[in-house]
């Protein structure tokens, strides 16, 4: 069989891994990560347009993954099944980071009565990789694995805090910013100006720019050498958290279990 030219992202990824780069897994993970909360179930075709794939290799790919149990079809459409959780748990229980941080959250959570998350950085979103929420429902659906653009958010941007100028500018001139509502802070240089104060004050207020009616404020998790590792947050919706609640009483605690989590963190 004639081998199938690479995609320009594709070619890309091969150039900068070298000979190691396997096509097969990179495709396969591809196909997964293109199923989301708006793409729940999808055709062959829909699958082979959106990951730049012939039907062919997208077909073996997704009955590939039929075949492994992580996916299901009814003949037209495929759907990730829940054993693609196991991707997740492989994550998460090989990570020490996340083991301290649930306890920790479900603690301050319980004492502040608020939805507390502890969330990593991956590319132009934030995933929560620890929450504890008290016995309410929210309308942020924040959970382990749910994800938030990193520039609209107090978890996002304590954590791009942590970046060198050359590489805060690199990330603002690449990344698109959703306008999500009303309050949204678009405007790149308006940003850089947020992120830069963030750094200073070494905290995030974020006033329902990622949410109407919602407010969050994060502080930096940083490991015994000092490099940051995560974000922590506390969110509230705009009538229990105040602006002054923000600060006053939600901000020092963050900072104490920041600096009480610090010597755990290797």
């Amino acid at each position: 069989m004639p081998r199938r030219k690479r995609s320009k992202s594709e070619q890309k990824l091969a150039d900068d891994a070298g000979p190691d780069f396997l096509e097969a897994l990179a495709r396969g993970l591809s196909v997964i990560e293109a199923f989301n909360r708006d793409r729940r179930a999808m055709s062959l075709s829909d699958v082979a347009r959106l990951v730049d794939l012939p039907r062919a290799s997208a077909r073996r790919t997704l009955l590939t993954l039929v075949h492994l149990g992580h996916a299901e079809t009814d003949g037209r459409l495929f759907r990730l099944t829940p054993r693609i959780l196991r991707l997740a748990n492989a994550y998460l229980s090989s990570n020490a980071v996340s083991d301290i941080l649930q306890p920790a959250l479900e603690r301050l959570s319980g004492e502040l009565n608020e939805a507390c998350s502890a969330a990593v950085r991956d590319g132009d979103e934030v995933i929560m990789i620890a929450h504890a929420s008290p016995n309410r429902v929210l309308t942020v659906s924040a959970q382990i694995g749910f994800r938030l653009p990193a520039l609209s958010t107090s978890l996002g941007r304590v954590l791009l805090a942590a970046l060198d100028d050359d590489a805060l500018d690199t990330f603002l001139a690449q990344t698109k910013v959703p306008k999500l509502t009303s309050t949204t802070v678009t405007d790149r240089k308006k940003l850089r100006g947020l992120i830069v104060k963030t750094r200073a004050e070494g905290f995030s207020l974020v006033d329902q720019e990622a949410e109407a009616g919602f407010r969050s404020i994060s502080v930096p998790l940083s490991r015994r050498d000092g490099k940051v590792i995560a974000a922590l947050n506390v969110g509230a919706h705009s009538e229990r958290g105040t602006l002054k609640t923000m600060q006053s009483v939600f901000l020092p605690k963050l900072l104490a279990l920041a600096e009480d989590l610090q010597p755990q963190l290797l």
